[in-house]
């Protein structure tokens, strides 16, 4: 059984990769050729918090996977990560454990990477402006994905701690200097996401974190944060205004997410609104952007076949490079 660290992932596995190998498995979601239950969630009130269970199959890569995932916020308090997480692969020819990996810095970078590869497929080419809300743990790779994905001018972060945005801003631009893209810390999210043609949201919000009527035509909003039915981030508005609206997976999206259910419920959206998966996008089973002006949503809340793809193909490389310690 191969141990992998963040460090040993960061040494073999790029953002890019990450987007490619999150590419393969929404498609392979998308096709049917996964086992893919919907994650098990167990609140822990006393903590604000939930434990997440995610496992998955993926026959034709002869590979499964847990992911054990926390979201914690008090634990920012606590200097610890918001969501700890470990992922156990599995050799689907055996059963047997192959790998232990790092599944905090996994969360991340495949997390990021869902965005980055709605960025990828369904943004405009030309797309210049980005704008991110939420600078918690999850941001770091958002933003990464989203540099990675398109050739960004400037990215305006938001988060409603003054000191925390224009920190990460200042990190931001020190660690993603190579990109010559502008990271700018704006005082509010309707600023962040004026004539923004990529926005990504990734908070905790109970509320709409933006005005849905100043999203300007042809943009493509990712929402990443709201994984639970009382959750919110995206306005309804801009899902009205949406030409279409894609998600990872329908079923996780409308088993747990406020975002869809709330308007759904409310009527000021229908099922009829939902264009797809993007994985179908992917194969071209359907059609994604059709022209410039349209602004498209795609909802994402994670599913365990990103972990169980990302995973393997990390161990992969990782028994490739020699990277990691073997522990029998």
């Amino acid at each position: 059984m191969l141990l992998l660290n963040k460090e040993d992932i960061k040494n073999v596995f790029s953002m890019k990769d990450a987007i490619e190998a999150n590419k393969e498995a929404f498609t392979i979601y998308s096709k049917g050729k996964s086992v893919a239950p919907l994650r098990t969630n167990i609140p822990v009130k006393e903590q604000e918090g939930v434990m997440l269970f995610m496992p998955g199959y993926v026959s034709d890569l002869e590979c499964a996977g847990l992911k054990i995932v926390s979201v914690f916020p008090k634990n920012i308090e606590k200097n610890k990560p918001v969501t700890p997480a470990t992922v156990m692969l599995m050799d689907a020819t055996t059963g047997e454990v192959s790998s232990i990996l790092d599944g905090t810095y996994i969360t991340q970078l495949r997390t990021g990477a869902a965005s980055g590869a709605a960025i990828d497929v369904l943004a405009v080419k030309e797309a210049k402006i980005g704008a991110l809300i939420g600078t918690g743990g999850q941001a770091e790779k958002q933003l990464e994905a989203m540099l990675v994905a398109r050739d960004l001018d400037e990215v305006r972060v938001y988060s409603r701690n003054k000191d925390q945005r224009e920190s990460f801003a200042i990190k931001m631009n020190e660690e993603f200097a190579h990109y010559n893209t502008k990271i700018i810390a704006v005082e509010s999210s309707n600023k962040a996401i004026q004539d923004a043609d990529v926005i990504i949201t990734v908070t905790t919000s109970t509320t709409p974190v933006f005005d849905g009527n100043l999203i300007k035509k042809g943009a493509l909003i990712s929402g990443v944060g709201s994984y639970l039915h009382n959750m919110q981030e995206i306005d309804p508005v801009a899902l009205t205004r949406a030409s279409k609206i894609f998600f990872e997976s329908t079923d996780a999206v409308l088993a747990e997410s406020g975002d869809i259910l709330i308007p759904l419920e409310q009527g000021l959206v229908s099922k009829e609104n939902i264009s797809g998966e993007l994985g179908s996008v992917i194969t071209g089973d359907i059609i994604g952007r059709e022209s410039d002006d349209e602004i498209i949503v795609f909802k994402t809340v994670g599913i365990g076949v990103q972990d169980v793809v990302t995973a393997k193909r990390i161990y992969d490389k990782a028994i490739t490079n020699k990277i990691g310690i073997e522990w029998n």
